[in-house]
């Protein structure tokens, strides 16, 4: 099949789809570079999303991400990004093996084309320059013969008439010779003019035009052959990055199945720990018993009832509080202010042997009776509003003992790196001093003596600092229980518990939302305050016991002002139960502490000062 021979009059026609073919082509482009303009797009706008949900630095924000399944998420967004990147491969691809590619070769098809429909028109116009050269010899030979047989019959004419003369007989006869002969040479001129036409006509129908028209062929074939190759192009464009892509749809697959509820549900304990002990059991109050508690001397509440109040500066020998030793005051105001924890068995308060405990008025908690104390100095204000307004403390004060000790472990390994990165260029700078020394032409040895002092007064205050941190870290790992080795593996610190001063605002130790808002400086200014008052305690009696007390279970006092006791054991009761679940025995003159109520059994003298009564 060939276009010269099957097409041979169809010159226009090919002409049309020719340029037709090539508007295919150019629409092909253009949907190519519209494809490119969209993964590009796409591409974009996966990356600003990506980037969106990328925590912020130095944010709390960044803080979460320490969670699996944060982490995890994290890992989609960066999975997201190499998966735009993939389509900006595509489009990059797309647009040099297809658009670029296809746009050359356009531009030669179209040159190709001209070139072949360009010779074309030139063989058009030979054959029709010869077709004009057929008929005017043509003519040229009808004209000569018709005036030839025209002069032969005037001839004719002239000799049948008697009356013409022989000179005009002749004449007649050569004119129509000279006619005869013009037409002999238009008809010679007329057949070789003729076989010269059909000659080029038979060239041009078999031969020029097949050959243009097969090169016009091969020229669409090329094109259709082309369009075919891009669109495998265009599919193995995104063929070659689905293997990639895959890569990133199984990262994030992977990063869903490393989620680890129990590991976030441990770093949630980590995060939010306080340190410290659960409330425990409520006594049962029995208001049936018509019985009106006793206030013993031992009571705090003393300054409600009447009693002066102590000032500050000043050497008062008040009974405010006439059962603290000397240098006990500390001990008085860290003592367990937490609710006591119940006991180890299911036995309840009212099932101790002693029986239902008498009403007892609802008292404030240690920190509250204080607050008269703390309010009688104007300087002193609440630190609780200090705290709203002001910077957090250096020691971290202001947190519960659990993440207090994680800030001061934290805080301590931040200095560390830093020593670390000063001693390294302390080093670096030591090294590049000996280069001076043995090369003095590289520089001057003591222009470097400056940074070597700065470095190391760097390195020096750090460690310093690094040891204060150090010192505040041990003071909080003093405080708490010691924690099983896999539990300090878990965290990675061991934990701690702060001191725990009194506040004067009229709150308890926690604010509404659970968190624990007081100031370490607060208990410095405490122990300030109690030492101008040592004096006050140094003649004053222990206290009487106004009673005794079995131990039911055995508790271990880790928190300041517990005493440890042991199951079975009787001690001293020197003050009973104010309504905070907590009872103050002795067990020698010099030891002495509180203990749960419902971890004893309490037999109270009658008779003895602040005891209760019952009927």
């Amino acid at each position: 099949m060939s276009w010269g021979t099957e097409l041979w009059d169809q010159f226009d026609n090919l002409e049309k789809h020719t340029q037709w073919g090539i508007d295919i082509l150019e629409k092909y482009i253009k949907f190519v570079k519209e494809r490119t303009e969209i993964e590009l797009n796409y591409a974009k706008q996966l990356r600003n999303l990506s980037k969106k949900y990328q925590p912020k630095k130095n944010s709390k924000e960044e803080e979460e991400y320490k969670y699996t399944a944060c982490k995890a998420f994290l890992s989609t967004l960066n999975e997201m990004n190499d998966y735009a990147g993939q389509h900006e491969v595509i489009s990059e691809n797309m647009t040099s093996q297809i658009t670029v590619d296809l746009m050359r070769y356009v531009q030669e098809l179209k040159q190709e084309r001209k070139s072949n429909f360009h010779d074309g028109r030139k063989a058009q116009q030979h054959i029709e320059t010869c077709w004009k050269q057929l008929e005017s010899s043509k003519r040229r030979f009808e004209r000569d013969c018709k005036e030839a047989d025209r002069a032969q019959q005037y001839f004719e004419k002239m000799d049948a008439d008697i009356n013409v003369t022989k000179a005009d007989v002749e004449k007649a006869r050569q004119q129509a010779q000279i006619r005869h002969q013009m037409a002999e040479d238009s008809k010679a001129d007329y057949s070789s003019t003729l076989q010269r036409f059909n000659q080029e006509q038979w060239e041009y129908y078999h031969t020029h035009i097949p050959n243009i028209f097969q090169k016009i062929q091969e020229m669409e074939e090329r094109r259709i052959v082309r369009i075919g190759e891009s669109m495998k192009t265009y599919a193995e464009v995104d063929r070659q990055v689905i293997p990639i892509i895959g890569k990133c749809l199984d990262g994030i697959v992977k990063a869903a199945e490393s989620i680890n509820q129990k590991n976030d549900s441990q770093l949630v304990v980590e995060a939010y720990k306080s340190g410290f002990e659960p409330p425990g059991d409520i006594e049962f109050e029995d208001y049936t018993q018509p019985m009106k508690r006793t206030v013993s001397d031992n009571s705090l509440s003393s300054a409600k009832e009447g009693k002066p109040e102590l000032k500050f500066g000043g050497k008062s020998r008040g009974k405010l509080w006439p059962f603290i030793k000397k240098n006990k005051l500390m001990s008085l105001l860290t003592s367990p202010h937490q609710p006591p924890p119940p006991p180890p068995a299911s036995a309840s308060p009212s099932a101790v042997p002693n029986g239902p405990q008498s009403p007892k008025q609802q008292k404030e908690p240690l920190s509250h009776r204080f607050n008269e104390f703390m309010t009688s100095k104007p300087k002193i204000h609440c630190f609780r509003s200090l705290k709203r307004g002001g910077a957090t403390p250096e020691d971290f004060s202001n947190l519960p003992p659990e993440q207090r000790r994680k800030k001061l472990q934290q805080k301590v390994d931040d200095l560390n790196k830093e020593i670390q990165k000063e001693t390294d260029q302390r080093d670096a700078i030591t090294k590049m001093k000996d280069v001076y020394l043995k090369n003095p032409q590289m520089g001057d040895p003591a222009s470097l003596d400056h940074k070597l002092t700065e470095v190391t007064q760097n390195i020096e205050k750090l460690r310093l600092e690094t040891q204060k941190f150090e010192a505040w870290l041990a003071e909080v790992e003093g405080r708490l229980p010691a924690r099983s080795e896999q539990a300090r593996r878990q965290s990675g610190m061991y934990d701690g518990q702060t001191h725990q001063a009194v506040t004067n605002c009229a709150q308890d130790r926690e604010s509404p939302d659970g968190s624990y808002t007081e100031e370490q400086s607060q208990e410095r200014e405490l122990k300030v305050l109690a030492t101008d008052f040592d004096d006050e305690f140094d003649d004053e009696e222990p206290l009487p016991a106004i009673g005794t007390c079995k131990a039911l279970y055995t508790f271990e006092g880790q928190n300041e002002g517990t005493i440890s006791v042991i199951e079975g054991e009787m001690l001293s009761v020197i003050e009973e139960d104010k309504g905070d679940g907590w009872t103050r025995i002795r067990r020698s003159e010099d030891e002495e502490g509180y203990v749960p109520t419902s971890y004893v059994e309490v037999y109270l003298d009658k008779n003895a000062k602040g005891a209760k009564t019952y009927i």
